[in-house]
Order: C-alpha cells, then structure tokens, then sequence
C-alpha cells in the first residue's frame, strides 16, 4: 500500500494543513506512515515566522537528502509558509526535492497525491533505503487511539494587517475568511469523527466575518455550540486589535468554550507597538484584558512577546517587563526578534544580541514565576483533562491538557487500556504538584463526556511521581 509521511513545523494553521493533506491522501488511497524511512512520499509542512525555523527546515530537507539517494523512487515534497517564500528558489538550493506546494496550494497537492498514488501500488523498498540509520522527527497525522479527540478546523487564511516583524501577509496573503456555513459543516464532521474538542483556526481568528452576511466571531462561536454533541470549543489566535466588547460578551454566553484566551502583547512600549504595527496601545491592551476579566472572570491569558525587537530601549524592555510580572498571564511564549526577509523590520537597526539575550532572560524568570504561581493555584483541586496519550518522557505515565490549557501528567491507572480510555477520555487528576510547565497528580476518575460522572479508576499501588 501506498504510503506517506508527513512532519510539521510550526503553528496551529500548519498542523491544521497537515491534517487536511492526510485526510486528502487517506482518501486516495495512502496509508499514513509513522518513520520517513517507511514512506513513499515524504512530506515537509514548513514554516518561516522565525529565522530557527527556517533553518531547521532546511537542514531537515537535506537530512532527506541520504533517503532519495538510497531510494529514488522516494518523493520529498515541501509545503506551507517557506515553501511559499521560497518557492522561486527552493529547487535550486535542495534540488532533490521533487515538489513545492505553497500555502494557498493545498487542494492542487491533494490532487497530486491521488495522481501520483497509482505509481507506488507494487513498488518495493530497495535493501539500501533498509540499511539507513533512522531518521527521527515526529510524525503528525497518524491515527492512534486518542488522536481523533481534538479537531482543527480553520476559520480564515491570511491576514491583512502587515506587522512589520511578521512575514505571514506575505506568504499566506490578506484575509480570506471562510463562509461560516462551511465551517460549521466541518465542526459537523470532526464531532462525527469523535472529536470532543474543536479548536477554530485563523491567523487573527476574532477578525472574521462571513462574505456572505458578516457572521463576525462571536456569532460564529454561538452558532457552533448549538451543535448537537460538541463538548469544547477553542481558538487561536485572536488579536487584541479585533475583541470588541460584543464579541466577548457572546463568548461568555458560550458555555462550550474553554477558558482560555490567548491575546499576543508582543510589547508594553508604545514606541515599540506603533513600529511593529500592532494598532493598539498599551492602555487599549489593558481595556482588552479588563473586558476579559469582567465578561470571563475566570479564564486564564496567555500572550505572545518578542525581545530585542529594533529600536527597543532598556526603558521599552522594562516596561515589559513590569506588565509581565503584575503576573497577567498564565503562560507566554516568549522570542528575541528574528529578522524575516522581506519585512521592513528586517532592514532597521537590530539591538545587539547580547543585549537581547539578557533580557530575555530576565523576562523569561519573571514569566516563570507567574506560571508557576498558576500552576501552583491548583495543588490540592483535582480537575478535568482531555488525554493526550502515553508522555512523551515516559510511557508508563499519561499526558493530558486542562480547558485551561494546562499540561498534567499522571501514572497510568493499573486499569489503562487504549480502547477504554478513548471511549472515556476526560480524566480527573488530583493535582499534587505545580511547576512552570504544568502539574502532575494521580488519576481518580474517568468520564465519557465532559460533563459527564467520572467512574472511579484502579490507584497505582506506588506513585511513580515520588
């Protein structure tokens, strides 16, 4: 049969890419593959919005490299953001790539894949592609016990705002926003499949509006948790620019949704926030978060911010500083500026960066205390996860995610069983201890549904924890 492997880098919208390539090549015929080594077509879902990424795409590609040379029947294909930006030259720099598919390519890959698939119906691996050393890399798309529990389902391509740090508008273009009837279907469809969360995608998910009647967010949001047998909803990633005061009131009339909110500050400078193009400042920032304290009291806020962006002052860094250690957010994910080519930041004075990696390092030990801090808050509380599956650290303990967002990691229950726990797949852990990631406990209960009664599972003989 037919096989393909697919690796992300990346944001939500790309794993979102990713699973549409794997349902398209499902449909044709492919089986999707765990290792490269074991794939017909190997698949590199790529990303650009920092300078690592980039080169660890790259370097991935040429990794590959080893694999079309033992066997080159094998096809590499390259897609998502970079492969956008750099689709002129790409070829010419990893020749042994065979296709590039930009962003806005996913319905003409799909339609590759199932002209391409009749080619490797009888084909065979050569004893040379057998003899490489594995590959590594994490596989994404493969169906497993618990992977149908989540579902993507994007709302708008694009955005059309042209920060001056982010090259997205370049490679996925200006806002192109989905009529909401086809969302709502595919929320249809992931619930069908078993999805017991739906996480609606967009690059500035809270700007949509439906061409047809101007359905904005809120309303969209309403309208999806009418749907019969959908337990939670989510989203990323809004932008502080577009949560007006109506569409946080229609999210706190949404019961399904999950109580976090991501809202990327990026800065607490205003200096800095009128270079980058965010259109807001720092006090309608905080209006924003004053409206989500107010309509979601209970929510926890997650941010993005960049250090060491050009022109930042130690007076701009310090004033972000002190926004993040009033302790505003539950977790951030936190950048020193990285120049994208094509940006007009890219061509500005760059801050040194030994500067920058100072103070990065400042704001991520404030930041960690903040998480740690909410983390702590639910030490002695036992609450409600979504699995994820076996930790990736060790399989003999089990990953989940709270509504809230938080990681929890429990022993398996003498009980576990894949099957069992796919039917049943909310659990209740006491949480025991808190640290900057997450939380760890012991699973007391399973439930079906979300706000189903927890059946009472089997305790570990000894805490492994301890």
């Amino acid at each position: 049969m037919a096989s393909i492997y697919i690796e992300t880098f990346g944001c939500q919208m790309n794993e979102a890419d990713s699973q549409y390539i794997a349902d398209r090549a499902s449909s044709a015929g492919y089986a999707v593959a765990e290792r490269p080594e074991d794939a017909n077509i190997v698949v590199l879902n790529t990303c650009t919005v920092r300078d690592n990424a980039e080169r660890r795409a790259y370097g991935r590609m040429n990794h590959f490299k080893v694999l079309k040379q033992a066997d080159p029947a094998v096809k590499l294909v390259v897609m998502g953001c970079l492969a956008e930006q750099d689709r002129d030259r790409m070829q010419s720099i990893v020749p042994h790539v065979d296709a590039v598919f930009g962003t806005s390519e996913l319905v003409q890959m799909g339609d590759a894949l199932a002209q391409w698939r009749p080619q490797f119906e009888d084909t065979e691996f050569s004893e040379e592609r057998a003899l490489l050393m594995p590959f590594g890399g994490a596989a994404d798309c493969i169906t497993d016990a618990f992977s149908h529990l989540r579902g993507f389902v994007t709302v708008q391509r694009g955005c059309s705002y042209y920060c001056t740090f982010c090259i997205v508008p370049h490679v996925r273009g200006r806002f192109d926003h989905r009529p909401a009837n086809d969302i709502l279907d595919e929320v249809r469809e992931r619930v069908a499949a078993g999805a017991r969360e739906v996480m609606l995608v967009g690059q500035t998910v809270n700007a949509y509006k439906d061409p047809a009647d101007g359905t904005d967010f809120g309303d969209l949001c309403k309208r999806a948790a009418r749907i019969s047998g959908l337990e939670r909803l989510t989203f990323i990633s809004p932008h502080p620019k577009d949560f007006t005061e109506k569409i946080i009131r229609d999210l706190s009339q949404v019961p399904q949704l999950n109580p976090r909110v991501h809202l990327p500050l990026q800065s607490a400078s205003d200096p800095i926030l009128r270079r980058m193009n965010r259109k807001y400042t720092v006090d309608q920032f905080r209006e924003k978060v004053a409206l989500i304290h107010r309509y979601l009291p209970n929510w926890a806020i997650t941010t993005d911010v960049i250090v060491g962006f050009p022109g930042e002052t130690e007076e701009d860094f310090t004033a972000t500083l002190d926004y993040v250690k009033t302790g505003v957010f539950a977790n951030a994910y936190m950048f020193i500026y990285s120049k994208r080519r094509g940006t007009p930041a890219a061509r500005w004075e760059q801050v040194d960066p030994a500067v920058a990696s100072e103070r990065f390092k400042r704001l991520a030990d404030a930041q960690n205390v903040a998480s740690r801090t909410y983390h702590e808050r639910k030490i002695g509380t036992t609450v409600r996860a979504l699995i994820q599956g076996p930790s990736k650290k060790d399989a003999g303990k089990l990953a989940a995610k709270t509504t809230d967002n938080a990681t929890v990691i429990a022993p398996m229950p003498p009980d576990f069983d894949e099957a069992l726990y796919a039917r049943e797949p909310w659990i209740d852990v006491e949480v025991h201890e808190a640290f900057i990631w997450g939380c760890t406990g012991t699973i007391a209960g399973r439930a079906e549904r979300f706000d189903g009664t927890s059946a009472p599972v089997e305790r570990p003989v000894i805490d492994l924890l301890y």
